[in-house]
């Protein structure tokens, strides 16, 4: 009996023993893992905004986005009045929400343009190149004409950004990158499917206004007229392409209807089979420049003359 009771008091303790060391050993293994865990979440790629060189989303996007469909669809084109702005809104969000900004394709938008493409009368079409602000005075004063920001797709997103983020919201508020960063970005794809859908739908005589004071030249192939416009006419819907060469009031005309680039052009456009003619300062245009420069010599309608 005696030696039974020395061996029970003996292995008590040890046992004890064991099962602390086995709880602490658990207690360190669950704090490792959960260090481990946390310090993983910290190092995941995207868990805050890319840094890029371009603005970032626009403030607001959606309810600018919203606002400006139901604007459109109710002031500027009732004849569009059956279009659902929640799903404009939408397509545009799927399109980019949680997304690779620089891996953009033209799928990701294809819901959204083929909601906001609508038909655009013969004759009215008017494309442009490094005169924006110009042009779109003239159509605000001119409604016999309409450039792509005045169609639904070009009126929604005018002067706006936006870019995604894999990273939670979604969508990048502080940058978006550049097209030097990364051409398959958002706003690029955008605007290039915006303008291949403008440019098929013309048809008739088409309109474009183009830079004539510029040094890089009034037509560019690079540029969104040349590189995405031009290519997608349809020589089987346009009779003739009326190009309207305007030069600042204020800067040398470097251009003419005769000048370089402008022959190029004229060439692209005969290669495909579509008339072109060319007019230097259109007059109704270079009105409008004339109310800001009322003074100017060109804006003299009878030049003074000395007795």
């Amino acid at each position: 009996m005696p030696f039974q009771n020395s061996s029970a008091t003996t292995h008590r303790p040890r046992l004890i023993l064991s099962g602390v060391m086995v709880v602490l050993l658990l207690l360190v293994v669950v704090i490792v893992s959960v260090a481990v865990l946390s310090s993983g979440r910290k190092a995941t790629p995207g868990s805050s905004p890319a840094q890029w060189k371009g603005d970032g989303t626009t403030k607001h996007l959606q309810e600018i986005v919203l606002g400006r469909c139901y604007n459109f669809i109710a002031t500027v084109n009732p004849e569009l009045k059956d279009i659902d702005c929640l799903q404009v809104w939408q397509g545009l969000q799927n399109a980019i929400a949680y997304r690779d900004p620089c891996s953009t394709t033209e799928e990701d938008y294809r819901p959204l343009v083929d909601l906001a493409s609508h038909f655009i009368p013969c004759n009215k079409s008017l494309f442009w190149s490094k005169t924006k602000d110009l042009v779109h005075r003239f159509t605000k004063a001119n409604h016999d004409f309409l450039t792509l920001e005045d169609t639904l797709a070009g009126y929604i997103a005018d002067e706006l950004s936006w870019c995604g983020d894999l990273a939670s919201p979604g969508i990048n508020y502080q940058s978006c990158p550049k097209w030097s960063e990364c051409e398959n970005n958002p706003s690029t794809i955008y605007w290039k499917m915006a303008s291949k859908m403008f440019a098929e739908a013309a048809c008739g005589t088409v309109q474009v206004m183009l830079n004539g004071s510029i040094e890089t030249g009034a037509f560019r192939n690079n540029s969104f007229f040349g590189g995405i416009e031009v290519p997608n006419l349809n020589p089987d819907k346009i009779t003739e392409m009326h190009i309207w060469l305007i030069h600042d009031i204020d800067r040398p005309q470097r251009e003419s209807c005769t000048g370089p680039s402008i022959t190029t052009l004229k060439n692209i456009l005969t290669s495909r089979k579509i008339s072109v003619s060319c007019e230097e300062n259109y007059r109704p245009v270079q009105l409008l420049q004339c109310a800001s420069n009322p003074d100017h010599s060109t804006c003299k309608l009878c030049p003074y003359t000395t007795q």
